[in-house]
């Protein structure tokens, strides 16, 4: 593979702070790129973009939120003869969750070309309103390595004009088990083709996939950095007796509204998950136990703020970008630094400040150790005896996530449940959060002491002329 710093590759110095315009991309997909306010590029797009605009494999190691996916989007779309309805360009991505945000930010990028036309397929949906939009043709397809492995099977998908292979978060494909989907859809695509890897992490695994199926790839790695007076971190020396019970002293020292609470295992997530509960702290679990419709509605109430902690393992976690996360807690220390890393970037991003949270205990001082290094940090030791056990009230969170049964099929959008609830219901724009609207269902977060009485007005009443069923979702 070629580093970054070969002589056939962009210097690594002076990644940040470049023009768009530097590159070679099209008069309007500058303008569009100035449109959405894309004025200078981030770290991985100075340095990834070169490379794939003239037509080389990549390994880029870049995490969610770094600009990533603008950075192979803007390559494959350069290459895109929108006159040729034909599957050009394939992205594979672990989660429906980031297939779909890879897939709406392709859309805006695609603005400058008008007739671009970009499905995505994912289990979780039905079959065959894909098959019908496969069938009217499309030019970028963006999906999960098991339902593009179904639609090839199926001969639904058809890639003899494919020109460009993106596999997207491939560190989190592989621990999900994807190895054997990705290398079938890899080998139904024609050898003759450029393909693009991105991954948070190094697992062996990802050396495997570069030999087999990229050729002569450029390698572009920019170490993850947190700004540290965005994310505190602390770490506290327990017996692991004491571990699950700790978190619980953590939320209630820290009071966060959103937490993120990661382990190594899924029975901790089960154990932990009870601990919580009998607390009377509001939490959610993600677990590949889930199907789903109950993982999208876990993380509608996340995102929402209407779940105060979120239990998960790194494999479940995959794709998943809150935003306003206060806290990550570590109930174990991860054995990669390069995991604990990208664990705790998922709090302190933009203008918001989080807390990073570990509990450690003493036959994982080691793993502690790597951590500083890597991260060029002192660790900030404290003592749970620190936590003040403040007998206040149970860690509530202030919305609670009504379900109302309609969505995208019977047309309904997040405008009409917010006028049913602003109009007639007599609830004010203040008290209404997040709407997301599904093609079942359309979910609404409000405030926690409205719940009740907007559940029987919404009921009451009518949402865009028609009576719907509503119900609150309560852990």
């Amino acid at each position: 593979m070629n580093p970054i710093t070969s002589p056939s590759s962009p210097p690594a110095a002076n990644t940040t702070g470049q023009s768009f315009a530097e590159l070679p991309l099209s008069p309007a997909l500058l303008a569009t790129l100035n449109q959405l306010e894309y004025h200078t590029m981030t770290p991985i797009q100075a340095a990834s973009l070169p490379i794939t605009l003239a037509g080389h494999d990549l390994i880029a190691q870049a995490k969610t939120g770094s600009g990533k996916t603008a950075a192979f989007a803007l390559a494959l779309l350069s290459k895109i003869n929108p006159r040729y309805f034909a599957v050009q360009a394939i992205v594979l991505c672990p989660t429906r969750e980031l297939a779909d945000q890879v897939t709406q930010e392709i859309r805006r990028l695609a603005r400058f070309a008008d007739n671009i036309k970009i499905i995505s397929l994912c289990g979780g949906s039905t079959m065959r309103p894909q098959i019908a939009s496969l069938e009217h043709g499309a030019h970028i397809v963006v999906g999960t390595p098991g339902r593009i492995m179904d639609h090839l099977q199926r001969d639904s998908l058809k890639l003899e004009a494919l020109n460009t292979l993106v596999l997207d978060e491939a560190d989190r494909m592989l621990d999900m088990g994807f190895y054997d989907d990705i290398a079938y859809v890899a080998k139904q695509c024609p050898l003759e083709r450029q393909t693009v890897m991105f991954s948070a992490t190094y697992p062996e695994g990802i050396t495997r996939l570069a030999r087999h199926f990229l050729h002569n790839p450029h390698e572009v790695k920019l170490l993850e950095k947190h700004e540290t007076t965005k994310i505190r971190q602390r770490f506290y020396e327990i017996s692991n007796e004491q571990r699950l019970e700790a978190v619980g002293l953590l939320l209630n020292h820290y009071r966060p509204v959103s937490t993120l609470a990661f382990c190594n295992t899924k029975q901790q997530c089960r154990d932990l998950l009870a601990i919580l509960h009998a607390q009377g702290i509001h939490a959610l679990t993600l677990n590949g136990d889930l199907e789903q419709r109950e993982r999208d509605q876990v993380l509608i109430q996340f995102a929402n703020r209407s779940c105060s902690v979120l239990v998960a393992t790194d494999v479940a976690a995959r794709g998943l970008d809150i935003a306003q996360l206060e806290a990550v807690i570590n109930v174990d220390v991860t054995p990669d630094p390069e995991i604990h890393i990208h664990r705790i970037g998922r709090t302190g991003r933009a203008d918001d400040e989080g807390w990073a949270l570990s509990l450690c205990s003493h036959a994982e001082m080691r793993r502690v150790t790597s951590i500083a290094k890597m991260m060029d940090i002192e660790p900030e030791w404290h003592a749970l005896t620190e936590l003040r056990n403040v007998n206040v009230t149970a860690l509530v969170p202030p919305m609670v996530t009504l379900q109302v049964l309609g969505g995208r099929k019977e047309k309904i959008r997040a405008g009409d449940v917010l006028g049913a609830l602003t109009g007639e219901a007599g609830f004010t724009r203040e008290q209404v959060g997040k709407i997301t609207v599904t093609d079942q269902s359309t979910y609404v977060a409000v405030a926690r002491n409205i719940a009740r009485d907007a559940v029987r007005k919404l009921t009451a009443g009518k949402v865009k002329g028609k009576t719907v069923k509503v119900r609150a979702l309560e852990d």
